[in-house]
This record gives structure tokens, sequence and C-alpha cells, in this order.
């Protein structure tokens, strides 16, 4: 990989915000972006559904990158590389369909390794739901990591700890008789 000089232009993008302020935040609080509105393709040529508020959005984005050039990610050396999983999701989804979005990552000593963001098949009903499923989701890659690290010699011997924030999640995924509420899960 060479660095010939600094990128101006890409994928049909072009930076021109030398003058504008940088943000502390890559997305304002509560923001939904939708399809609906008056078309902008000024920064995002390559996307059909663009509209002025996802030319914000992008724009925001690029003020906090601009702030955000020096930070970096500090990897420390570790005694144990101990599995360990975070997941959150959103509800409801987005205006258009509502299917709400799962995301986890797993660390593996100081170093985040896997990760991933989806929409989920189903409109979750409630926020534990939504949560739950995107927790199940986490669940099911712990399985396929552990495996994958029993491969490499890297066995867990303890449960993997997934931390997820919701209080009405939690007690689900602990108590079987709970699990009577969940009836109307997809998952």
């Amino acid at each position: 990989m060479s660095d010939l000089v600094e990128m101006t232009y890409f994928l049909g993008m072009e930076f021109c915000m030398e003058n504008y302020k940088p943000l502390g935040t890559p997305v304002a609080q509560g923001e939904k972006l939708t399809n609906k509105g008056d078309i902008d393709r000024s920064l995002i040529h390559v996307y059909d559904c663009c509209n002025v508020t996802h030319f914000k959005a992008a724009k925001r984005v690029l003020r906090y990158v601009k702030g955000a050039l020096s930070y970096g990610v500090k990897f420390m050396k570790t005694e144990k590389l101990k599995l360990v999983g975070y997941t959150d999701s959103d509800w409801p989804g987005p205006i258009e369909d509502l299917n709400s979005t799962s995301s986890y990552f797993f660390t593996l000593g100081s170093s985040v390794f896997c990760w991933s963001s989806k929409k989920q098949e189903s409109v979750a009903q409630s926020t534990a739901e939504a949560k739950y499923v995107a927790a199940t989701a986490a669940v099911n890659q712990t399985i396929w990591l552990r495996n994958l690290l029993y491969d490499l010699n890297l066995s867990q011997g303890e449960a993997t700890k997934i931390y997820c924030d919701n209080q009405s999640a939690v007690p689900i995924a602990k108590n079987p008789i709970f699990h009577g509420k969940t009836k109307h899960f997809k998952i």
C-alpha cells in the first residue's frame, strides 16, 4: 500500500470541508434517517435513496472524523485471552419498515476482533424483544467463536460473558419462567 497524496476524492464523493469545525459525536442524538425527502447527491453519489437529511448526516460524520484524526486504539498485552461480548439494538427501527438493528462485538484480551450490525428479520413489539433478539444473535456467534478458539488451541474454560443493557431482556435470558411471555418472539 502506498500513500501517494492526501485524498480529496473517493468513489464519487468529494470532500470540500476544510473550513468546517469538528464535532464531538458522529450522529445527532435521536436522529432517524428516512428515504423520504428532497434528493441531494452532492456528497453521496453512489446511493439512490439519499436525501437532504442523509447529506447532513454524512457531513456530520465527516466533521466528527476531522476532529478524531488523532484518536487511536490501544492494544495492551494481557495474560489471558478471555472472550467477552457486548450487544445492543435500536427500537423501533427505521420508519420505512420498523425492523430493529441488532449489533454486537467481541473482545479477546484488549482487542475487538469480531462485530456485526444487521437488521432484524421481523418487527419487534417491544424494546425488550429487540434487545433479546440481538442478544440471541450474539449468543449464536459466541458458540461459533468458542468452537473456533478451541480449534486454535485457545479454549475458553469459563462461560463467556455477554453484556446487554436492557433490564427486561436480561431476566428473560436468565430465568425460564419468563419464556412463556416471549412466545411472540420470532427467533
